[in-house]
Parts: structure tokens; sequence; C-alpha cells
């Protein structure tokens, strides 16, 4: 059976998880760890800032995995008693994928978590401690997520600071190819929409003002280049889409500012971003014809109603998940009867060698075909015999019916 035990953006303080977290470079040993204290067969750990969680295969209960995670940490089992959640079975096997899936992000639909679950998974085959059951269950919560993302909008309609930027200047200027975008100010929100911006065919020019090195720095990075603060209006008057972030305790680009960069625009739209709090452009500068501005409150407006219709999609994308995770189910339990059918059908094999054994002392020397006709008769026997019990355990094992495979072991013998 498939177990977790952790903790989430959902159960606990960003401190506690930090206090969890398991640094990248640790992960092998904790790990090894999993298997030799709490007697799990297989082992993967997902650490990331928004869920710690330990996944071990070939355990009936999470206990051992929740002890093992608060004394690897150093921390009382009571202290993470009422934030840290615990999964068997079919409820860990559907976490799982709807964690793969991004359905239990904090932002539903980001595509970050499937990158995060594909590394801890490698790290787990790496470290030796991947079985199976996860290897399995790697390979179906990936075709999972890119069916949700496929098949829903799960992960259209951007609900990021940088993507709802690159979203609104692509409705009002439909192709980003050539065009040009001025960061003012150096900050990483900045430059998180700079480099999807440059990344759709835009160039970048970074002004920088009194840390005017790290503006060069960050138009490198761009593939673009930096200019001084006392330039401003020459790069409005060249630019976009501006996106601004400074920092500065008050506004940095001016109603006369735009005016003036708009006389030598000829005509065409400028798009400016505000991200700074508090805000660098003066709100007055949307009165000014051709210049469309959007600050902070905008952004989150657009975000809102974005989130929305993920959330709507999100509905989708749990039936998806739900058909994959019946379909993993279904595999894990035939899984699980496999050695049993096995073995029945080895004790009825080695019940009917002996009968035959016994026939041949009475009956003496057979010829060829009286041995094929016993063969045949025998093996017949035993099929029938067989068949219902195989029947039963197969059904047993798809509805996940635990108590008709006990009963047939123990009529069985086995």
């Amino acid at each position: 059976m498939i177990v977790v035990v952790g903790v989430s953006h959902r159960t606990s303080t960003l401190a506690l998880r930090e206090a969890l977290a398991f640094p990248r470079e640790t992960l092998p040993q904790a790990l090894a760890r999993v298997r030799e204290e709490a007697g799990a067969e297989e082992a993967m750990i997902l650490s990331t800032c928004n869920r710690v969680e330990v996944y071990a295969g070939g355990l009936a209960d999470p206990a051992p995995i929740a002890a093992f995670l608060a004394a690897h940490h150093g921390r009382a089992p009571g202290e993470l008693e009422p934030h840290a959640y615990r999964l068997a079975g079919e409820d860990a096997v559907r976490h799982a994928f709807r964690v793969a899936a991004s359905l239990d992000s904090m932002v539903v639909g980001e595509a970050q978590i499937l990158g995060q679950v594909k590394e801890a998974y490698e790290l787990a085959e790496s470290a030796g401690t991947l079985g199976s059951a996860l290897a399995t269950l790697r390979h179906r919560t990936f075709a999972a997520a890119k069916r949700a993302r496929s098949e829903t909008g799960i992960g259209r309609n951007a609900v990021s600071v940088s993507s709802v930027a690159v979203e609104l200047a692509l409705k009002i200027f439909r192709d980003l190819e050539g065009r040009a975008v001025l960061l003012v100010g150096a900050g990483k929100m900045s430059a998180l929409a700079a480099r999807q911006l440059v990344a759709a065919g835009a160039t970048a020019t970074v002004l920088g003002g009194r840390t005017f090195e790290k503006a060069e720095q960050l138009a490198r990075a761009l593939g673009g280049r930096a200019a001084p603060f006392e330039h401003l209006r020459d790069e409005l008057s060249r630019a976009d889409i501006v996106i601004s972030g400074t920092g500065a305790p008050g506004t940095v680009i001016s109603r006369a500012d735009v005016a003036v960069a708009r006389q030598a625009r000829g005509g065409r739209p400028l798009f400016l971003v505000d991200i700074a709090v508090p805000r660098d452009v003066d709100a007055d500068v949307r009165e000014v014809p051709g210049v469309f501005l959007y600050d902070l409150d905008d952004i989150k407006a657009v975000s809102e109603a974005n989130l929305r219709e993920r959330r709507k999609e999100a509905v989708q994308a749990e039936q998806v998940v739900e058909h994959e995770v019946r379909e993993y189910l279904d595999w894990l339990r035939s899984r699980e009867v496999a050695p049993l059918l096995a073995e029945l059908r080895r004790r009825g094999e080695e019940i009917r060698r002996g009968e035959i054994e016994k026939a041949r002392r009475r009956l003496g020397t057979l010829t060829a075909e009286q041995e094929q006709a016993l063969e045949a008769a025998t093996a017949a026997i035993v099929n029938k015999l067989l068949h219902t019990p195989t029947v039963q355990l197969k059904e047993a094992a798809r509805d996940g019916r635990g108590d008709v495979m006990s009963l047939i072991r123990r009529m069985l013998g086995l």
C-alpha cells in the first residue's frame, strides 16, 4: 500500500514548512533512513516552499512515516499532529495525482509543481528507493497532469504579476516581436516580467539610477542595454512597454514625462505597468491619449478574474485526474493479487502432479496416448476447480475487497 505524510500551505505555517524541509543534498540519506527506520519498501520525498511530503510504498499504516518525519527534524510527534496529514491507499494515491496536476497548489493550475515532482522522483530513483509501485505512480501522475493541462483550461489565464503583465501587453499589441520594453528599476518582479516579454520577442532596456551597475547586469542577462535614469523621457519615447518597480518613496514617472515622450512617439500606444508600492507612476498618466496604465490593483483584479476561470476548469480537471486514479488503483490491486493467483496455480499443479504419480504407480507403464489423456484430464480438472476462485480474486482486487481475498486465502490454506 502507498502512504503519504506531509504538511502544506493548507495545513501549516511557512515557519513549520521551513523547519521540516529537506535540503536537496541531504535527500539520499533521508530516503535511506525512511526505508531503514520506517520499514518502507519504497520512498520519495517532495520538499518545496509550499509542501513537505514523504511518500512510501509497502506500508499499511502511515504512522511509521509520521514518526520518521518528526524524528528526522528533531520534533516531538505531538508537535506535528495538528498540521500533518496522513493518507493511505486510495486517499494517498488520489493526493499524489492532485498534487502533480496542481489541483492542490496555492495557485490552481500553476506549472512549477510538476517540475518539482519530477525532480523528487528522479532523486528517489538515483537513491535507489523507487520501486514498481512508486515508479508506476510517477508515470501515471505525469500523464494525468499533462491531460489536465491539455484537455482543460486549468493552466490558461494568467494569475501572477509577471504573466498578467504579458497577457495585457498581448491584448494591446497582439504581437510582441520587436517591441521595446523599458524597465525602470531592476527588481525581481520587474525582471521576471521582462524575461517573459523578451522570450516572446521583445527587446529590453534597463533604466538605472544609483545602482547603475545592477541595471547593467540585468540588461546583459536580458540581452539588452542599460541607460541612466536621466534619459527617462528619451527612453519613454522609444518604448512600447514600460515596467516600473523602483521602490522609491514617491512618483518617478510623471504625467509631464509621458506627455513629452508622447509627442515624439508618432501616435504609437504606450503601455505602462506600475508594480511598485508606493506607486511609481502618476495616476494622471491615464488621461494622456494613447497611454494605458495598470497598477497592482488593476493587475490583482485581472488575476482574480483569471483565477476564478481556472477554478471553473479545475472541476473538469478533477474528472480527468479521477479517471487516471481509477486506472492506477486497478493496476495496483491486480499487482497485489498476482502473487496469490500464482501461489494458487502452483498449489493446484503440485497436487495434480502428486496424484498423477500415484496413478502411475497403480496402473504401471502407460502408453503415450494414455499419458496424454491423463495429463489432459487432470489439467482440465485443476483449471475448472481454480476458475471460480480466480475470477473471484480478480473481481475482489478490482473492487478493493480485501475481505474476500482474505477469505479465499483462508479457505485454500494459502
